[in-house]
């Protein structure tokens, strides 16, 4: 990725939309912080694929993403589940509580890191995305990378996984992740660690305990 020039292009393209609009205390958003907003605006406003229906219809929300607009550390679902659709915000619920602990073993505050997910909508009944979708949301995901400058992309579950090694170009070191997770591949200056997904913890206690061991490899990356 190009990802000075893609920054740059985003900065004049901000500027055109009229990002410096003060707030109502006379302070101005940071750039993260407004192109961010602009981008929850499309996502609100997606009819691209058939989640949209989905959301409609059960009156869920799209879950952007949350935490740090300047964080270090970005983590990556792969998509919301029932809580975060009727929240908004990602992992809300007993993953989000184990997140939390992990993030925590390493001494690092959820409030510094930024979490998001592939897809922005849930799918029904926590199916696998589809390619369509995927298709359809990773545009904005690429926006958010692009806007955070995350040093370390965190993928959480082999979908999260396998879709972000491809986009890196990392599909050659792609293997199942029971033999790459907590490993570090680099890619555009960017560290990439596959995970397992926080909910594999939710009910065998061993696999924290494995999680807690990868996260050990977040220490150097605190801020």
């Amino acid at each position: 990725m190009e990802n000075s020039k893609n920054l740059k292009d985003i900065k004049n393209c901000g500027k055109k939309l009229g990002f410096e609009e003060e707030r109502s205390d006379g302070s101005k958003p940071s750039f993260e912080e407004q192109f961010l907003k602009k981008i929850k605006e499309e996502i609100l406003n997606c009819q691209k694929c058939s989640l949209r229906k989905f959301r409609d219809e059960n009156k869920y929300l799209p879950v952007i993403g949350q935490g740090n607009h300047n964080a270090d550390i970005l983590f990556i679902g792969e998509a919301p589940g029932l809580n975060e659709a009727k929240t908004g915000f990602p992992f809300c619920g007993a993953s989000g509580r184990i997140l939390e602990e992990l993030l925590l073993s390493v001494e690092i505050k959820r409030e510094d890191v930024y979490v998001t997910n592939i897809l922005k909508d849930r799918p029904p009944n926590n199916r696998d995305p589809e390619a369509q979708e995927i298709e359809v949301c990773l545009p904005y995901l690429r926006k958010q990378i692009e806007i955070i400058k995350p040093k370390v992309i965190c993928t959480l579950g082999r979908y999260s996984m396998g879709v972000i090694m491809e986009y890196f170009g990392l599909i050659d070191k792609l293997e199942a992740i029971s033999k790459i997770h907590g490993k570090e591949f680099e890619k555009d200056g960017i560290k990439i660690i596959p995970l397992y997904h926080p909910a594999v913890a939710v009910y065998n206690g061993n696999m924290k305990e494995i999680l807690k061991a990868d996260f050990q490899t977040l220490k150097k990356y605190r801020k």
